[in-house]
């Protein structure tokens, strides 16, 4: 009886044993990168859109009409200044030299006639065997004829212009593109070709963009700044340090440009005002009507601190970071940007040197979480930092 009491009191104990709850295990920390922000000084620049154009295009004009007779060149290819480009049917127009040429033969012939009379009469009129009105009308008529001989000339100088335009040469060293106008075509005159073609030089271009007026000021400004009491010319290769061209593609121009013009006035109805910049252009690689990007260096600010722009959130136009602080404890902190360099941002209120940002993993954590934080050196991808 005793042997049985004591089994029962063991199975009776083993089970409220068993019956116990089990200790649940604390979840695993969420983990995230975290990374120190820079403190540096940045270079600011500001890019615009801008249009080439050569050093000079110069449109080539059909400035007579008539048949397009010969083209005496390669289309995209380099002509020479004073090359024969273009030659229209001249038949007309040497037709009318030859009317012309008539018509000043007969007013010199009108000429001698005028002037013989006039000899004759004088001495008469010197004796009184003619009238004094006879002598006037005699004077006038050889006036008359010189007059005649004088407009003649002109006429015969003009049709002789007229026939030396049906030759078109090109007026200065440069590219030509591609002829509107094929041989055998009427030109010159609407709506056939006026403008048959266009040379350009293009061992410089030109690139002209619009700046609005705030960022007219903030140029101008940082050019005066870098200028500052220079001269001219000086002032000319301190705003070359600071203007790049980015092309199509994304690739920078070699050479770096300077502002040459800019307009006299702010457009009132865009708010814009126009500025144009010249690079050179020593492979030719660049040609008239392409679109650019100008990148202005247009200051420096000092001491930046820089956190990635992934570690930044942004909600209503509010943005914020998530900090760690110490016991890897999350702080969500607001913040005030200011320029965007590449994947960075600059943060301008409420970050310091040595703080340490969450920038991969910000979106899973809330403020006073803690997390399991994995130090890392933020890559960029722009390489931002590393212009100069």
């Amino acid at each position: 009886m005793y042997f049985r009491s004591t089994i029962l009191i063991l199975v009776a104990s083993l089970c409220l044993f068993s019956c116990k709850e089990k200790p649940v295990p604390k979840a695993p920390l969420t983990s995230v990168t975290v990374t120190e922000v820079i403190q540096q000084d940045v270079p600011l620049f500001s890019e615009f859109v801008g249009q080439v154009y050569g050093l000079k295009d110069i449109p080539i004009r059909a400035r007579v009409e008539g048949f397009l007779e010969t083209i005496n060149f390669k289309e995209g290819r380099s002509v020479k200044k004073d090359q024969l480009l273009y030659t229209i049917d001249s038949q007309p127009f040497m037709a009318n030299v030859a009317t012309e040429e008539g018509k000043l033969a007969s007013a010199k012939t009108e000429l001698i006639r005028a002037q013989n009379d006039l000899e004759r009469i004088r001495p008469l009129a010197k004796a009184n065997a003619v009238s004094k009105s006879d002598l006037d009308a005699a004077i006038a008529d050889e006036g008359a004829a010189k007059a005649g001989v004088d407009a003649a000339l002109a006429n015969l100088r003009l049709a002789k212009i007229e026939m030396g335009y049906c030759n078109i040469y090109s007026p200065i060293n440069g590219v030509i593109g591609k002829t509107q106008a094929r041989e055998g075509e009427f030109v010159g005159k609407d709506p056939n070709p006026v403008i048959l073609n266009t040379v350009s030089r293009i061992e410089s271009v030109r690139v002209q963009f619009f700046l609005t007026e705030s960022e007219y000021l903030k140029l101008m400004r940082t050019f005066i700044k870098e200028g500052g009491e220079a001269s001219e010319r000086d002032k000319k290769t301190n705003a070359e340090k600071f203007l790049e061209l980015i092309l199509s593609d994304g690739s920078i121009h070699t050479e770096k440009g300077n502002i040459d013009f800019i307009d006299r006035e702010v457009d009132a109805s865009t708010g814009s005002i126009l500025l144009q910049a010249s690079f050179k252009n020593p492979n030719g690689i660049i040609r008239p009507g392409q679109f650019a990007r100008i990148r202005a260096n247009v200051g420096i600010e000092k001491n930046a601190i820089l956190v990635p722009q992934k570690a930044i959130k942004e909600l209503q136009g509010k943005f914020s970071i998530s900090v760690l602080l110490k016991g890897n404890k999350v702080e969500s902190r607001s913040i005030e940007t200011g320029e965007k360099i590449g994947d960075y941002w600059i943060v301008t209120k409420g970050l310091q040197k040595g703080d340490k940002v969450i920038y991969e993993g910000a979106q899973k954590v809330r403020n006073g979480m803690q997390v399991n934080p994995k130090f890392k050196t933020f890559e960029s991808q722009t390489n931002a930092l590393e212009k100069k």
